[in-house]
């Protein structure tokens, strides 16, 4: 993580520079208190990474000698086809309409983009893991 903390840490130097700059010249307290904001918030993300990577060591990405596949892990299922995302997609243009034309439309595109949003998340509800994966027969562990 120390690219990134040295990324955030060069966008937050940019910041604190031009901040400082456009204050001083400008007498604007709108834009300096945007800049001094953005600063702390990129100072707070290079903060971050910072002590991820001195707490979590180097990741494979971080060494010159790191492979791919140490970064692998277990590959989920993914469905091949799924009729939901069309319905996802129809409903919420009906939805958009509908706050233009009626609420009557705005109510049908709900009903449609409900029914292929719960189609989405309850498509492969009674779907089996195969045997030999870590989890068959037991719940997921929570992510």
């Amino acid at each position: 993580m120390t690219t990134e903390a040295w990324l955030f840490g060069g966008v937050s130097g940019f910041f604190l520079g031009t901040g400082l700059w456009y204050g001083i010249w400008s007498r604007e307290p709108a834009g300096s208190a945007v800049l001094g904001v953005a600063f702390l918030m990129s100072a707070l993300i290079a903060a971050f990474f910072a002590r991820t990577a001195r707490d979590g060591g180097a990741r494979p990405e971080d060494r010159p000698d790191g492979e791919i596949a140490e970064r692998t892990g277990p590959v989920d299922f993914f469905p091949a086809r799924s009729p939901y995302p069309p319905v996802v997609g129809a409903g919420a243009a009906l939805t958009a309409l509908g706050v233009v034309f009626g609420v009557w439309l705005f109510l049908l595109g709900l009903g449609v983009l409900l029914a292929g949003v719960l189609g989405l998340v309850f498509q492969y509800v009674h779907r089996a893991d195969p045997p030999g994966t870590p989890t068959a027969g037991h719940p997921r562990p929570p992510r």
